[in-house]
């Protein structure tokens, strides 16, 4: 997931360089939503993660 947030924020400075702007707003909007996505996912499995074996 953070693969396709790091992708859609290099389309949004691409598309800043040409000047799409309605293509900037979209693009950074949509990885904004999926960086929010992650870290919301990567405290989750903080918590739930794998623990080691208590002997």
């Amino acid at each position: 997931m953070l693969k396709w947030s790091v992708i859609l924020l290099v389309i949004a400075l691409i598309a800043g360089i040409f000047g799409f702007f309605n293509l900037v707003a979209a693009a950074a909007g949509i990885a904004k939503i999926l960086f929010y996505i992650f870290l919301v996912l990567f405290v989750i499995s903080l918590f739930t993660g794998r623990r080691g074996r208590s002997m």
